[in-house]
């Protein structure tokens, strides 16, 4: 089972993965943020992008807001990052501590 960290924009234009925000995927749905449209829309695009049934995607948390944790039955993280693109590799930034020290 694959597992994506999520951050949903909900009202946009048009409905699209805009791609990687830190370790988030950042997706645009039209649908609104309530009844859980916005929730349908999410699962109903994956779904599509990855080539699977609606029904093996979970959202597991995050229901009520714009970070989301979502499962993905029958796919590992690999295949669902072929897919989708890779996340950029993680910065390391220099804390106080750090920079003091680098003097």
């Amino acid at each position: 089972m694959g597992r994506l960290n999520i951050k949903v924009v909900p009202g946009a234009s048009r409905d699209q993965i805009v791609g990687w925000l830190e370790d988030a995927l950042k997706i645009k749905v039209t649908a609104p943020p309530e009844q859980g449209k916005a929730n349908e829309a999410v699962v109903t695009l994956l779904a599509k992008t990855l080539g699977v049934r609606r029904d093996t995607i979970e959202i597991v948390s995050g229901h009520g807001s714009p970070a989301k944790t979502v499962d993905i039955a029958l796919m590992d993280n690999d295949v669902i990052q072929k897919a989708i693109g890779e996340p950029p590799p993680r910065t390391v930034r220099p804390g106080p501590t750090d920079a003091a020290h680098a003097a």
